[in-house]
């Protein structure tokens, strides 16, 4: 079989429907490697800014890389805002919902509300706009979490001057989290918390 017969969902079979299924999970294992694309692809994303998106997006998870963050604050910090082409206006619930079946619960709350956080480094400066729009999640547990990610990741990577690592560094590490079992409750651990940084990792990196 090469494609299904039918032209309504109703009327397939359990034969199409097993093909089908097939071709779906073929598909789902090259998901990593269709996201590094992407990634490349924001180089035609905003202009304005020092570096590229690609470029800030590359900064931010080089600097989680060298803080010690394990591997899920690393890719969400590489791709938080992939959907700036795709989304602009809501890019961090479009990066969020990319993420959430792979990575802790934590880390996908936070790339989700991220957009809020960011709003306190330049709300005040444009009229309608919310510089403490981040204190409507003030009581969710991962708040100081976001804090934490805007001010050493997100809002201090636009250097170009920064020594960043390609996205080449960071292929294995996204190709491993997309390669994990879907909704895995192992990896989405709802309500742990993983520190942002860890000293004792950072150094050993930063000596490599």
């Amino acid at each position: 079989m090469d494609k299904v017969s039918f032209t309504r969902m109703k009327d397939g079979t359990r034969e199409e429907y097993e093909f089908l299924t097939a071709h779906e999970i073929d598909h789902t294992r090259h998901t990593a490697d269709r996201l590094l694309k992407a990634l490349v692809d924001l180089d035609e994303s905003l202009s304005g800014y020092q570096i590229t998106r690609l470029g800030h997006s590359l900064q931010s998870a080089t600097r989680a890389w060298r803080d010690g963050a394990d591997i899920d604050w690393v890719v969400s910090a590489l791709l938080h805002d992939i959907g700036d082409i795709y989304a602009p206006y809501n890019h961090d619930e479009y990066a969020a919902t990319i993420l959430k079946p792979f990575v802790r619960e934590q880390c996908a709350w936070v790339v989700q509300t991220h957009g809020d956080f960011q709003m306190l480094y330049y709300g005040h400066h444009l009229d309608g706009f919310d510089q403490n729009k981040r204190d409507r999640h003030r009581d969710h547990p991962c708040f100081q979490d976001n804090v934490e990610f805007c001010e050493r990741w997100d809002q201090a990577s636009f250097d170009p001057g920064y020594d960043t690592y390609p996205i080449a560094f960071f292929a294995d590490m996204v190709r491993a989290v997309f390669a994990r079992q879907p909704y895995d409750p192992a990896v989405i651990q709802p309500g742990i918390r993983v520190a942002l940084r860890d000293e004792n990792v950072a150094a050993d990196r930063n000596r490599a």
